[in-house]
């Protein structure tokens, strides 16, 4: 009797639970179309449920963010190794992690207030997008620093247009 079993190739043979788990930021990488920008909706989701219902002080908020971010990094980039390895993908899209590091560092001065929540989220995902220098370089740094770094300036650069925009807002 023939094995008419379909092969399983190397990369989809295994995950790692808790770097898929963090690498697809709990299944917001998974979303369709434009998975990016599932991520980055999910961190100001996320961001504006935490300032919302708690009403922190804005240093408290601030701390928060600050401590998200070191969490992603710490976490989401041996994640978006394992991830990126296991899939045979050197920067595979359904990887978000890096969105929401770069999403909440645009969100780091941000006081709680949607329109500000939103220009972030829109001047984060253009500069995702567009990466400017020195963003397209960090893509060349190794496995998962790279996926993620290229994100972080984006991130800081969308964090500072946001931040002058809320000086004539």
């Amino acid at each position: 009797m023939a094995n008419n079993a379909a092969p399983v190739s190397a990369a989809s043979a295994h995950k790692t639970v808790w770097a898929w788990t963090v690498a697809t930021f709990f299944g917001a990488g998974l979303g369709k179309p434009g998975p990016g920008t599932w991520g980055s909706v999910a961190a100001v989701l996320l961001w504006a449920a935490y300032a919302g219902v708690l009403h922190p002080a804005r240093h408290t908020l601030l701390l928060a963010l600050a401590a998200g971010i070191v969490l992603t990094l710490a976490f989401g980039i041996p994640a978006a190794t394992i991830a990126a390895r296991e899939s045979g993908r050197e920067d595979p899209g359904f990887v978000v992690i890096d969105e929401v590091t770069g999403q909440w560092i645009a969100l780091l001065w941000c006081p709680f207030d949607w329109r500000l929540a939103l220009i972030a989220l829109v001047l984060f995902r253009l500069f995702d997008i567009v990466k400017p220098f020195p963003a397209r370089q960090l893509e060349r740094l190794p496995r998962g620093w790279g996926i993620v770094f290229d994100d972080v300036a984006a991130g800081l650069y969308a964090l500072g247009v946001a931040s002058l925009l809320r000086i004539w807002i």
